[in-house]
Formats: C-alpha cells, sequence, structure tokens
C-alpha cells in the first residue's frame, strides 16, 4: 500500500483526527494493510491486541464473551479496539471477518511513540477516549435501569 493510501485512510478514521497531517503520515509510514478471509479470526477473546484496525472493506463480526450478543461493523474508517493503541491489555470480545475483510492495521508501539513525541496529541488521546467511554457507559444506562426494575 502506498503511504499516501494509508494516510488517505487514516484520515478517513473519526478517531484519528486528533492527529494533523504530519502525524497521520508517520503513522501511515508504520501501518499495515492486512486481508481477512472470511470467518478469519483477527482477535480472540483473551488475546492482547498489538493495535487497533481500521476497516477498509468488508464486515466484521464482534462475538463478547460469554453470552452477549454479537454485533457487526461494515463502515469503511471505523476503528476496531481503539483503547489498544494505548492499552496493552486481553480484550474480552473476538473479532471475526464475515467475508473478505481489509483493513490498516495501526501498532500500538507506533501510536504510542508518537505520543511520547507528541504530548499535545497523547492529552488529545486521552480526551478523545474519555469522551467515547463516557458515551458507551452513557448508552448502557437505559439498559441498566431497565434491568434493576
Amino acid at each position: 500500500m502506498r503511504l499516501d493510501d494509508a494516510a488517505v485512510i487514516l484520515a478517513s478514521a473519526d478517531f484519528f483526527d486528533i492527529c494533523d497531517e504530519e502525524q497521520k503520515r508517520l503513522l501511515a509510514f508504520s501501518s499495515e494493510q492486512r486481508l481477512f478471509a472470511p470467518d478469519e479470526m483477527i482477535y480472540r477473546a483473551g488475546e492482547v491486541p498489538l493495535g487497533a484496525h481500521i476497516l477498509i472493506s468488508g464486515t466484521l463480526k464482534i462475538q463478547p464473551e460469554g453470552k452477549g450478543k454479537p454485533s457487526a461493523i461494515s463502515t469503511p474508517g471505523s476503528v476496531v479496539s481503539t483503547i489498544a493503541l494505548i492499552l496493552s491489555k486481553s480484550r474480552p470480545i473476538s473479532i471475526t471477518a464475515v467475508v473478505e475483510c481489509q483493513t490498516l492495521f495501526v501498532p500500538r508501539a507506533s501510536f504510542l511513540k508518537l505520543c511520547r513525541q507528541s504530548p499535545d496529541l497523547a492529552e488529545r488521546a486521552a480526551d478523545r477516549i474519555q469522551q467515547d467511554l463516557a458515551a458507551y457507559l452513557g448508552a448502557l444506562e437505559p439498559v441498566g435501569a431497565k434491568m434493576k426494575r
């Protein structure tokens, strides 16, 4: 994949709007395009992902451990496992390609190196992840209220 193509994919992903053009170019340089066959596992529950994936094409199935309901992602530019860009922690979900999928893999090591070089980026990343988690938890509140009844 050409460097310019990877930078365009990064620009299409909402999370990476925290990066300026030069930071996107640097991340594009260390990112790699990956192709997954139908039913191929991207992450298995309990594994520690080494970074995040940006969906280029295809559909991914997210299956929580246990009795959780699966969901699907098919919007190009969707970022899978954003938190894996900063945390080396196992995930309680499995992610599988439903059909042939193409992603751009952004390694945690590269993102963290860029954050160490740019404290402003690190602050924007922390703020963005905090906002995303707050929105996620806020969406769960009605479900929690129904379960208490």
